[in-house]
């Protein structure tokens, strides 16, 4: 069994859970900017931070047999703070990376329309690097910030291909469903969704366009809730195949858009997004 988990921040994890992801199957990841647990009080924290995840991250990744890559932002809980407003002028140079393969999280934290700014400014740099676009709906109000996220993105002209909206739950997996962008779920305790809510709604809804993560961050979390999906999947009667097109195939297809996923370092033998044959360096 091979896992791309599509959303993770490694950046708070050890060495150990590198470690623990590649024995359970994790062969790629993407990492995404998001808020590191308190507030930075200047634009060069944010390029530092930048500069770990394109240089220190995938280093420290490989060590492991795992491939990282990257969705750069500026995310919504930051948007709001003035201090930081600078970001958006330093994310065009850095989206031209080549481990760079979308712009995220973006979207919205508490629908504040400096979020909303910097949400539709970010699209715009999504579109003109070509890109895809990850995107955070709230944790509050899920529901009309759902609705207000595929308002913008039908708004900014991005196709919904090239948009994935996360931390869906079944309140909201519809309207992304009829909207054609990716549906991403997060497996997290206590809050998000769990193995076997997420296996009730791929029941529902099938396994077109439907990515799953850990989102493992600095919070209660866990880096192998995807192979924990995984297992859950194969338990209700779904086959490997299903398993590999969730858990892998889909992640590949969505990041693969950028057209810089490469996964020749952590991947097992196998057809990569454009059919070529891989295999684990």
């Amino acid at each position: 069994m091979r896992i791309f988990d599509p959303h993770i921040h490694m950046t708070s994890r050890t060495t150990d859970d590198y470690e623990r992801m590649h024995a359970a199957g994790v062969r790629a990841v993407v990492e995404p900017a998001f808020w590191l647990g308190q507030p930075r009080t200047n634009v060069g924290s944010f390029l530092d931070y930048f500069d770990a995840l394109l240089g220190w991250e995938p280093y420290r990744a490989a060590q492991y047999g795992i491939r990282h890559h990257c969705a750069l932002a500026l995310n919504p809980k930051e948007a709001n703070d003035r201090r930081c407003a600078g970001v958006l002028a330093e994310l065009p140079r850095y989206l031209l990376k080549d481990s760079v393969v979308a712009v995220g999280e973006v979207g919205y934290d508490s629908m504040t329309a400096e979020e909303e700014h910097a949400f539709e400014t970010q699209l715009t740099l999504a579109r003109e690097n070509d890109l895809p676009v990850l995107v955070h709906t709230p944790h509050r109000d899920k529901a009309a910030g759902t609705r207000r996220t595929l308002d913008v993105v039908r708004a900014s002209g991005t196709p919904p291909e090239r948009v994935l909206v996360d931390h869906l739950n079944e309140v909201t997996v519809g309207l992304v469903a009829d909207s054609g962008c990716w549906m991403g779920f997060s497996i997290y305790p206590d809050t998000k969704m769990d193995p076997e809510r997420m296996v009730a709604v791929l029941r529902q809804y099938g396994t077109a366009r439907m990515l799953v993560n850990s989102a493992a961050d600095w919070g209660r979390s866990d880096p192998l809730k995807t192979r924990a999906v995984a297992d859950a999947m194969l338990a209700a009667g779904f086959g490997a195949d299903d398993v590999e097109q969730v858990l892998w195939r889909n992640p590949v297809a969505f990041y693969g858009q950028s057209g810089r996923l490469s996964l020749e370092a952590g991947a097992e033998a196998g057809p990569d997004y454009a059919g070529n044959t891989i295999k684990r360096g």
